[in-house]
Parts: structure tokens; sequence; C-alpha cells
């Protein structure tokens, strides 16, 4: 017996085995089973017919879809992934339904049974996505967490400096809380915001909790505009929050600065009585100014009488300004403006007084003549106007104005003065007594050159063809020193005379003019 190389005995042939088993006949119910099989994304469906090939590509592709889709994030799968993978699992589901049609399954017993299998496959894919938006959904809350702590980190940083470097924090931090209210109202991050606000009113008004409270009022007044931008329903008894502090640092910084005689107070009173009306804090106004008015009325008699003139005159026109009609204290603010008016002008005299003694003439002039003028009833008018032409007097003799003039006259020295020039002229003289008269120009007379007043025999007024207008007073022994001004002219300077005088002689003054040297 012998054998060919194909296996042949005897004559006979044996036929090679098939490569795979030979098609089974046409079955819809397992297309349909391992079409459902691979709906799940696992490929199982190529499994029971024995495509391991096309099984490990739809793994490969699950797989793929998984490193894109994980971990979470807030804004899902990218379309395009998504869309591609759905496209690929209706292929690969049309492909094994094609496969499984005439293919035998090889590890489930009939195709019922594979079908039912599928469709309960189909909870794996479905299940997934159920806890893919739940992950998602967490990366969110996570993502708005994150947010509302960056915003409460820049609270706090705001919060170390000073309101106008911080205002612009504070505005970025109370849009992010509004955001997370308005496009998140069921987050986590949202639920927080409430009790974030709180801690953001009391941290912008760290400045009211210092009791600065002049820093305080500018971040006070911007936590009274939070209302623009977070609801009023958001905020609750947030939105009246600042209002009594407000008021509360308006009046104090004021006050403060009202009670120093620094600027800035009539600003923050006329807010507080504008926009508090009726607040206690806007009670206290008018107290304050009527103090203030006190004690510079009291200042008058002291140092420095002439800075408590000048601030009763502020205070005048200051409390007038005040808006004190909502809070229905015009009428007593008013009053106290008077007051602080007519202390001002009777005040004048005691400032004059100290100008004088002080060696400032110029201003005593002005000081005293505006008494004087302001205050026509006055027991110290008169003196007011002596104290006026001394000081002038000693404008050009400083020696008159060592001491301060009173209100006596007269005398029983005659002193006459003569005017040998053609200006009117005034007259002032102080010592003993004080006063002050005015001359007509001589309408003969006319200037003299200055050579001819320095020759030995030099005699002003002694012309007897010239009518010299004159005036004859009576004045105390002692020195009196005489100031000759003109009235029409300008540029002139003043002339002066010191006269010692004695009992038993007759004194003349004359003034006369010289050229280019005045009097």
């Amino acid at each position: 017996m012998s054998w060919d190389h194909q296996g042949a005995r005897d004559g006979f042939v044996v036929p090679p085995m098939p490569t795979a088993p030979p098609p089974g006949p046409a079955s819809p119910w397992r297309a349909v089973a391992v079409a459902l099989l691979n709906l799940s994304g696992l490929g199982l469906g190529y499994a029971v017919v024995r495509r391991w090939w096309h099984m490990a590509v739809c793994w490969a592709a699950t797989a793929v879809l998984l490193v894109v889709a994980l971990p979470a994030d807030p804004d899902g799968v990218p379309g395009a992934a998504l869309v591609l993978y759905l496209v690929f699992l209706v292929l690969a589901a049309a492909h094994g339904a094609s496969v499984g049609l005439r293919t035998r399954l090889a590890l489930l017993p009939g195709a019922l049974i594979a079908a039912v299998l599928g469709v309960v496959l189909l909870a794996v894919p479905a299940t997934g996505v159920v806890l893919y938006d739940g992950a998602r959904d967490e990366a969110t809350e996570q993502m708005l967490l994150d947010r509302l702590d960056r915003a409460d980190r820049l609270v706090a940083r705001s919060g170390k400096q000073d309101f106008t470097a911080a205002e612009a924090g504070y505005r970025r931090a109370l849009s992010a809380y509004d955001a997370l209210s308005e496009d998140h109202p069921h987050s986590r991050a949202a639920r927080r915001v409430p009790d974030r606000l709180k801690t953001y009113y009391e941290t912008v008004a760290t400045p009211y909790a210092r009791q600065d409270y002049c820093s305080a009022v500018a971040p006070l007044k911007y936590l009274r505009t939070v209302p623009r931008t977070i609801g009023r329903k958001q905020l609750g008894a947030l939105v009246s929050w600042p209002d009594d502090r407000l008021a509360t640092s308006l009046y104090s910084c004021a006050a403060a600065s009202l009670s120093a005689g620094s600027e800035g107070w009539t600003a923050q009173f006329g807010e507080l009585l504008s926009t508090f009306p009726r607040s206690p804090q806007a009670g206290k106004v008018e107290p304050a100014v009527r103090s203030a008015v006190d004690k510079a009325v009291r200042s008058v008699g002291g140092d420095d009488p002439c800075a408590a003139v000048q601030r009763l005159d502020g205070l005048d026109t200051q409390v007038r300004g005040l808006p004190g009609d909502q809070a229905g204290v015009t009428d007593a603010l008013g009053k106290d403006a008077d007051r602080a008016s007519n202390s001002a002008r009777s005040g004048a005299y005691a400032c004059g007084v100290r100008e004088y003694k002080d060696g400032s003439y110029a201003d005593a002039v002005t000081t005293m003549n505006d008494f004087a003028k302001n205050n026509p009833h006055h027991k110290n008018r008169a003196r007011a106007q002596k104290i006026a032409i001394a000081a002038e007097v000693a404008q050009t003799v400083p020696a008159a104005g060592k001491h301060l003039p009173t209100t006596a006259s007269g005398g029983g020295i005659a002193v006459t003065v003569k005017n040998d020039s053609p200006d009117d002229i005034t007259v002032l003289y102080t010592g003993p007594v004080t006063g002050s008269f005015t001359l007509k120009g001589c309408g003969k007379c006319t200037s003299y050159a200055l050579g001819t007043t320095l020759g030995l025999g030099f005699k002003p007024c002694n012309d007897s063809g010239k009518n010299y207008p004159q005036r004859t007073i009576h004045l105390p022994v002692g020195t009196t020193y005489f100031v000759h001004k003109s009235r029409t002219a300008t540029g002139k300077s003043p002339a002066s005379d010191t006269a010692k005088l004695r009992p038993g002689y007759v004194y003349t003054e004359c003034a006369y003019t010289t050229s280019g040297f005045g009097y």
C-alpha cells in the first residue's frame, strides 16, 4: 500500500478541510441580535460570530472616545467626536447585521437570547451617558466653585488696599457673584453667594469698623450702588445695610473737620441733610454748627482774634449754604449764620487792635475802617476810627504806633495848619489825641522846586498875598505826629512832621509840595 502526496490511497482522494463553517440559512433574528450587541460599543456582536479583529476595532473606537471624553469637562464631549462615534456605531451595527444574517452564533445558544442580551446591554452606553452627565455636572460645579473662590480671594486682597485702589477689584468680584447667581442659580456656588455678599459688604466697609469715618464715606457710598448690579431680592437686608453707617460716617467726619477748622465739612453735612434728612445723625448737624460758632465767638477774645473773625466770616457763608429744608433746620441754621456774621463784624475791632499792636498798620487801617462802616452804633466805633487814623500815620512815621490811641480830644496848645499847595489835602495827627481834617487847595499856590526848599531863607506859607486855607486845632502838651496827604493828586508821597508841643508857644504847620518828591 502506498500514499501519494495528496493523501490518495488506492485511488481515493481526501478533500481539504473548509476554512470556515458553511453559511447557515438566513436568520433575521440573528442579524438583529448581532446588530444590537454591536450597539453596546464593545463589539460583542462580532464576538458571537467570531470576528475578533472587527471586535478589536470597536474596542479601539470606544477607547478613543473615552480618552477624548474623560476626565469629564463642563463643556462635555466635543460635538465632532460624538457624531463620528455614533456614525461608527451605526456602521458597526449595520455591518454586524449583514454578517450575522447567515453566520451561526458561536457563543450563545440562540438568536432570540442574543437579541434579548443585546437589548439588555444597551443599558451600558445609556448608563455611561448618565454617569458622564453626572461627572460633567460635578465638573461644572467645581468650575463654578473655583470662580467663587477666585472672587473671594479678590475681595480679601482688595480689603487690604485703600478703597480708591481697591474699587476695581471690588467691582470685578461683584460681577462674578452676580454672574453665579444669575447664570447658575441652582448651583452650589450660587447658594453660597448670599453669605459671600455679607462678607463682601463687611470687607468694603472695613474703614467704618476701624472708626476711620472719613475714609469710610467713599466705600459706604459705593455699597449703596450695589443693588444696581445685584438684585434687591438677592441682597435682602443688605440693601439698607450701608445707610446708617454712611450717615454716621458723614456726620462724624464732618463734625471732626468743623471742629478742627478744616475744609470739606459743608459738603458732607450737606449730603447728610439731603440724603438722610430724618436720620438721628442729621439731627445733630445744627447743634454741631452752633457749637462751632460759639467756639469761634469765644476765640475773638483770645490770642488770635483776627483768625477768629476770619473763621466767623467763613462760618457765616458756609452755614448759609447748607440745605436744611428737608431736615427742617433752615431757620436754626440761619440764626447760627446771623450770629457768626454779627460776631465777625463786632470782632473786627479786636482784630484791628491786634494788627495795630503787631505793627501791621495797613491791615489795621482796613480792618478798623470796615469795622466803623459795618457797626455804626457800636460802642467801640469812635475809638476804631481813631486807631485807623493812628495806623495810617504810623505807616509813614512808625514811632507814632508805639501807643494805642484813645478817644481823648482837645488841649491847651493851639496849632494852626496851613495849605501852601494846589492840592486838597488830608491832615492826620496822633499823639496824646488823634484826629484828622481836610483843607482845600490853595488857588494861587504851586509846587516848590527842590533846590528852593533847601535854601536857608525858605519860608513856605509866608506870602501875604496868598489866602492859605487853614485850620487851628488845640492839642495837649507832648509829642504829636502829623502826616499830610494829597486828596486830589496820585503818585505824591505823603509828608510827615513830629511836633513836641510845650506850653507858652504858638505852633504852625505848613503843607506844601516839592516837584517830584511830594509834600
